[in-house]
């Protein structure tokens, strides 16, 4: 089984970019990437980088009415006028898996499987109850990219 810890985080904002995300499911690492390349290519990632309050890099799944949003973001309480939105997580228990890739969506494709497919189903005293979920970029170094899965959870 994964490694896994429970912790506990105070509330935090992510000012990002966002884009919905279409099925079928094995198109969604494509469409995720290609969105990365973009705001990076037009200048949104730079604008993003400027209110940044630290140099972690965030990527957060969300369903909002029936559709998947993907976003591309920063830690910040500052908005952007064009930023898709501040995305507010709330101060309580995180499910946090770390983990390491040769590219941050390979990165973070493998932090979102292992939490949904392996851990999440596992957890006796917590519950995901939906809302958003966030990849984080911690770290990159000798060609390696690290980083964590933070998922709010509630007790049961």
């Amino acid at each position: 089984m994964t490694e896994y810890k429970i912790e506990h985080k105070d509330a935090f904002n992510i000012t990002a970019y966002g884009t919905t995300i279409e099925m079928p499911y094995e198109s969604i690492p494509a469409q995720k990437s290609d969105f990365w390349k973009a705001i990076e290519a037009d200048g949104r990632w730079a604008k993003l980088k400027s209110v940044a309050k630290n140099g972690l890099e965030f990527a957060v799944n969300e369903a909002i009415n029936g559709a998947m949003w993907y976003y591309s973001g920063v830690e910040s309480d500052k908005e952007i006028e064009d930023a898709t939105r501040l995305i507010e997580f709330p101060d309580g228990d995180y499910l946090i898996l770390k983990g390491s890739a040769p590219q941050p969506g390979q990165l973070f494709a493998q932090l979102e499987g292992a939490a949904f497919s392996e851990v999440l189903g596992s957890l006796s005293d917590y519950a995901y109850t939906g809302g958003p979920n966030t990849s984080v970029q911690t770290d990159q170094k000798d060609g390696m990219f690290y980083g964590e899965i933070w998922i709010p959870l509630t007790k049961k």
